[in-house]
């Protein structure tokens, strides 16, 4: 069993920057992959990035690609995304999630753990 919380979410202008992190209990954390999803108001969780066990892998939604970096710290069990020249369409409920086969995943559906979120919001 893990127990995903973010933090670092809030209210941002255009082009700023937001660090989020995900703080993982367990100490089965490091044979994890971890995602980073987001919901919008009316729309569908979709994927971020993602990171494998061994930090060997990263994937980006073309979305994001160039803007965000997401990296892992298996001593301390946490998982990063930082959020660079953030637009008003990345405004979402910002969840991070666990694979327990280690694996880094655009698919939901391969996600086995999830956390409850964190708000961020980019204004224009």
């Amino acid at each position: 069993q893990v127990q995903l919380v973010e933090s670092g979410g809030g209210l941002v202008q255009a082009g700023g920057s937001l660090r989020l992190s995900c703080a993982a209990s367990g100490r089965t954390f490091r044979s994890y992959g971890m995602g980073w999803f987001r919901q919008a108001p009316g729309k569908e969780r979709e994927f971020v990035a993602a990171i494998s066990w061994s930090a060997g892998n990263t994937i980006y939604a073309d979305s994001v690609m160039g803007r965000f970096t997401i990296s892992r710290d298996n001593a301390k069990n946490t998982v990063d995304l930082q959020m660079n020249s953030l637009k008003p369409e990345d405004t979402a409920v910002y969840y991070c999630a666990a694979d327990r086969w280690g694996r880094a995943s655009v698919f939901l559906s391969n996600y086995d753990y999830w956390g409850q979120g964190t708000q961020v919001t980019v204004s224009s």
